[in-house]
């Protein structure tokens, strides 16, 4: 498969500020124009950028973040973070 058109990978993590009960971490790929090409994502047991390190370093152990966590708050006020992310080769 030819992934020469997937130019951004990054990860997003989030504070369970609502309640919702479910901790989880996000992994992005977007190509040349910005449009999602895939997207998955797996349970933390720690909200926020440590408990996103530490899963994604069990879950993805190839996967490198390569930039710091910039931290963010969504419209209905949930607090998150994105990072660049690759994978090692």
């Amino acid at each position: 498969m030819d992934y020469s058109h997937h130019h951004r990978t990054f990860l997003t993590c989030y504070a369970d500020t609502h309640r919702y009960g479910w901790h989880h971490v996000d992994l992005f790929v977007h190509d040349e124009h910005g449009n999602e090409v895939n997207w998955v994502h797996w349970q933390v047991r720690e909200d926020g950028p440590d408990g996103a390190d530490v899963a994604t370093a069990r879950v993805e152990p190839n996967l490198r973040r390569t930039t710091d966590w910039q931290r963010g708050i969504s419209a209905d006020g949930s607090e998150y973070w994105i990072a660049e992310a690759a994978w090692a080769q």
